[in-house]
């Protein structure tokens, strides 16, 4: 079967362009092609590799269940075995990869919230030939490091676009809710906030893994400062915390978050949840598959140096009731 069409759907601005569409079976009898000609066929779904998907994550993160659906789904898509798993110990992480590399994989797909302590085991993936890309955090060390691309977002980016929002709701001192320590990327987000919201920025660090500490902190910190008046969480379960959190207070402060869950949306359609930066993390899952397949099949590389972004886009009111049903299904 010919792939050809899958891919363009995939890839959408990444064009492979030369692809006729015209023609069917009444010109191909009038004027047939000589054998010499006819267009080459993309690679066969079959023996599509065996690829490692490596996270940060604690497993049950409803965030990173959406990126291993799309993981998954791009395996099965393209005859490929994908095994998925995930740690938030940077350590066992790194061992994770270790693992691959000596299974000898065909790609491994990794994010990098501590980019360091990743480092020797990346280099060794690279050393033995292991194509690797990069996904969701460490953008800046991803091409330092010897990956093919990275897929994801800029958070310093997303993070500017979430203040700009906020800044226009009225949100004059902000709480930013860290609820991984030594994530670069979560800092980088309030970062970005801080830059264009033009009021303060205050740092809390939470147990992400823990809603009941994440609950207990949000509400005394906004109860001992009734100056905050908004929230930003960085992830859907402290967003969800975070909306009880202030409800208990009796605070009026408002409330956004990056990343989606069913319960955000939903939170987001009731007006309790001002809006979601949203990465579309499926892609992050499905992306990364779909061009290890191609650099395996087709020696493909993706991006040409630079970063593939699946974000950031924004989930408000307007459009939330649109990306709820997708959300509840697990590919938003």
């Amino acid at each position: 079967m010919n792939r050809t069409p899958i891919v363009l759907a995939l890839l959408g601005a990444l064009t492979l362009t030369g692809c006729s569409a015209g023609g069917g079976q009444e010109a191909a009898a009038t004027a047939p092609a000589p054998a010499s000609a006819a267009p080459p066929s993309a690679p066969a779904p079959t023996g599509g590799g065996n690829f490692a998907v490596i996270t940060h994550a604690a497993p049950g993160d409803a965030f990173w269940d959406v990126v291993k659906n799309g993981a998954e789904a791009a395996g099965k898509q393209y005859g490929a075995t994908v095994t998925y798993q995930g740690d938030g110990d940077a350590g066992k992480q790194s061992q994770l990869i270790d693992q691959a590399v000596s299974q000898k994989v065909d790609g491994i797909v990794v994010s990098m919230a501590n980019p360091d302590a990743l480092k020797e085991s990346i280099g060794k993936a690279v050393a033995a030939k292991i194509p690797v890309i990069t996904i969701n955090s460490g953008l800046d060390r991803s091409k330092e490091f010897g990956a093919l691309t990275h897929v994801g977002q800029s958070e310093d980016v997303a993070g500017r676009g979430a203040g700009e929002q906020l800044k226009a709701a009225g949100v004059t001192k902000l709480l930013c809710v860290i609820h991984e320590a030594g994530n670069v990327g979560l800092d980088q987000r309030c970062k970005g906030a801080e830059a264009t919201l033009g009021g303060s920025v205050e740092r809390l660090q939470v147990d992400g893994s823990n809603q009941a500490d994440v609950s207990s902190k949000v509400t005394a910190r906004v109860q001992a400062d009734q100056s905050i008046n908004g929230v930003l969480a960085l992830n859907p379960g402290v967003a969800v915390a975070a909306r009880d959190a202030l409800k208990d207070a009796g605070s009026q402060a408002k409330l956004a978050t990056f990343d989606l869950s069913g319960d955000v949306v939903t939170a987001i359609k009731d007006g309790e949840i001002l809006f979601a930066v949203d990465q579309q993390q499926y892609l992050q899952g499905y992306l990364p598959i779909t061009f290890l397949y191609l650099y395996k099949t087709n020696l493909n590389t993706v991006g040409g140096g630079l970063p593939v972004n699946t974000g950031p886009g924004f989930v408000t009111k307007d459009n939330a009731e649109q990306v709820a049903k997708l959300a509840e299904s697990g590919t938003r």
